[in-house]
């Protein structure tokens, strides 16, 4: 057996045995330390319980992380993580470090801190599923959206620093079950309202059934780490099954009432796709908080953003403000009321979680309250006042 052979890591990045994991000249340099320590390098495939499963040169392996179980929850092993195991003579096997992070998809917990909760690292798109089999939800679609061009990027996203959708985690909508609309001017009246919601975003009606639209999604995820994101139901392992050509997640059927499932999938799940390209699946979400999604909420709504520059006052709430252009546009019928709402929504949620660990931030929002509630009693009195 030649030393190539013998040494993986030794191989150039595109031989290497994980490059169908997504294994580059980048994180081969990135290892190169902990090679010379004789380390393994490899890809979390999935974590359950304390321990995960990593594809290394010599297959998928079991590994403990007890070395790097951190206090900071935006710190633990993530599935999509590279990290360096101990050698394949090593009994048990551990995780010894991680690789830095090029991108996560994090949301907030539940918890009264505002603290985050990884859901996949590494990733280079985030393809948010939509069924048809119920009715569309626009506002969830911008959530999801306003976090995926907020995926984090690199040792920042340990300090809850934001990458720009243009140079991190590539957001498409894909509206599954396509199939159950029936009527070809109904679906392309759908993918229109999603298309208007997520402006320059890739929107793809497909059907694991028909297999209606999954060569454009194959060509869309075929190059780099895709994450599957969307609620119980959405046909996100179907989709995954569909990808990958074989049935390698379980699939249950939705529920007749309001299309939503039963999570079939409990772990994330890292698998490579035949034709290239590495997939995440992900349990349904049931919540989808923000989670410093300040730049994410700029882009999905970046026609406000634009419209408020030409606002009177440059901290004009969009409320009842003279001189407001965003008002001004829902008044002439260009802004849907939705979207401002919708928007508005967003950004007071952000703040909020923003705020609990930012104590100038706090001031402000409660100088903004006081403020409001002054000029309501004023607008109220004058009121009052004529009626005397």
């Amino acid at each position: 057996m030649s030393n190539a052979l013998l040494h993986p890591s030794s191989l150039s990045a595109v031989q290497h045995p994980l490059a169908v994991y997504g294994w580059d000249e980048g994180w081969e340099a990135e290892f190169a330390p902990y090679a010379a320590q004789g380390l393994v390098p490899g890809r979390v495939v999935r974590v359950d319980r304390g321990q995960c499963d990593v594809a290394t040169p010599d297959g998928v392996v079991r590994a403990d992380t007890e070395f790097v179980v951190p206090r900071d929850p935006m710190k633990v092993v993530c599935t999509g993580d590279w990290v360096a195991v101990d050698p394949d003579d090593s009994d048990p096997r551990y995780v010894r470090t991680l690789l830095p992070r090029r991108t996560a998809f994090v949301r907030s917990t539940s918890s009264k801190r505002s603290d985050g909760q990884v859901l996949a690292t590494n990733i280079d798109h985030v393809v948010i599923c939509v069924s048809l089999a119920a009715e569309l939800d626009l506002g969830r679609i911008e959530r999801f959206l306003a976090l995926a061009m907020s995926a984090s990027s690199g040792e920042a996203l340990l300090h809850k620093s934001a990458l720009s959708w243009e140079s991190g985690a590539q957001p498409v909508v894909v509206l599954t079950k396509a199939d159950l609309v029936t009527d070809p001017v109904t679906l392309a009246h759908l993918v229109q309202d999603v298309e208007n919601t997520a402006p320059g975003v890739p929107v793809v009606a497909a059907s694991a059934h028909c297999g209606d639209g999954l060569d454009i999604l194959r060509a869309l995820v075929g190059n780099g780490t895709s994450v599957l994101l969307g609620q119980s139901g959405a046909g996100k392992s179907t989709l995954a099954n569909a990808l990958i050509g074989e049935d390698v997640m379980d699939v249950r059927a939705a529920r007749d009432v309001d299309g939503k499932g039963r999570h079939t999938t409990t772990t994330r799940n890292l698998l490579a796709l035949p034709g290239g390209g590495v997939l995440i699946d992900t349990p349904g979400l049931r919540g989808v908080g923000l989670y410093d999604a300040q730049s994410g909420v700029g882009q999905v709504f970046a026609e406000i953003e634009e419209l408020a520059e030409r606002c009177r006052f440059h901290d004009c709430a969009h409320e009842s403000e003279p001189g407001c252009a965003v008002r001004a546009a829902v008044d002439g019928g260009e802004l849907p009321v939705r979207r401002l709402e919708s928007y508005r929504k967003l950004i007071r949620e952000n703040q909020w979680i923003v705020a609990k660990t930012d104590a100038r931030l706090r001031a402000e929002i409660r100088r903004d309250w006081k403020r409001k509630g002054a000029e309501g009693r004023a607008a109220m009195q004058a009121k009052q006042g004529r009626w005397t």
